[in-house]
């Protein structure tokens, strides 16, 4: 039993990771690589850093352009033009200006 209960500790202690997080492998071309070398250098980041935050920007802008589609989805029907009435209003409320 003791052996088991120490086997499991090990194996517990062996899997785990010096950085909180999913790891994961991808494959890049050559040159796409060397640029984000580079650009990790500049900025001053680890690899990971950069390409979470890249991932991170990538998923914002994805999220962002659903929202922007069903929003258009939704408003297809809708005309966009302005209440002739409430255009008036608008324009009635302004103060004179000269030009």
């Amino acid at each position: 039993m003791a052996f088991f209960r120490l086997l499991s500790e090990f194996t517990a202690w062996y899997n785990s990771s010096y950085t909180i997080g999913m790891k994961t492998a991808i494959s890049l071309p050559d040159a796409t690589f060397a640029a984000a070398e580079a650009l990790a250098r500049r900025l001053g980041v680890s690899r990971s850093q950069l390409y979470r935050r890249a991932l991170e920007k990538f998923i914002d802008a994805e999220r962002r352009s659903d929202i922007t589609d069903r929003l258009n989805e939704i408003y297809a029907d809708e005309s966009s033009e302005l209440d002739p009435v409430l255009g008036e209003i608008q324009l009635a409320s302004l103060p004179p200006e000269e030009w």
